[in-house]
């Protein structure tokens, strides 16, 4: 049977690998396109939104030339704000759900 001092550094070895894979994920890009590339978004390992962008092709594909790239660059900006606050929300939501799980005992990793 381990001695309770083995068991705290197996669980401190384990904290540092769950804090360096959250940093990974947290750096890490994903990227997905729709539309043959007429849309992009990037999410980071975590699943939290970073960026979107859009071709002209996905606003008028009969014409895209007849899409300016100020339009492109405010709803890109519209949809990345949209996006980053639905994506704001979210989290707090789930850490409101979580602490009342929790009892309000932060957890390493839930949120």
């Amino acid at each position: 049977m381990m001695n309770m001092m083995q068991v705290m550094q197996q669980a401190q070895k384990m904290q540092k690998k769950f804090k360096e894979t959250q940093t990974e994920l947290e750096n890490t890009q994903i990227t997905a396109q729709a539309g043959n590339g007429a849309v992009e978004v990037v999410l980071n390992g975590q699943g939290k939104f970073k960026s979107i962008k859009v071709k002209k092709e996905a606003i008028n594909p009969d014409n895209p030339n007849s899409v300016d790239d100020d339009t492109i660059e405010m709803l890109e900006d519209l949809l990345n704000q949209a996006l980053s606050e639905a994506t704001t929300k979210a989290t707090a939501q789930m850490e409101e759900k979580m602490k009342s799980i929790t009892g309000g005992i932060s957890i390493p990793g839930l949120f």
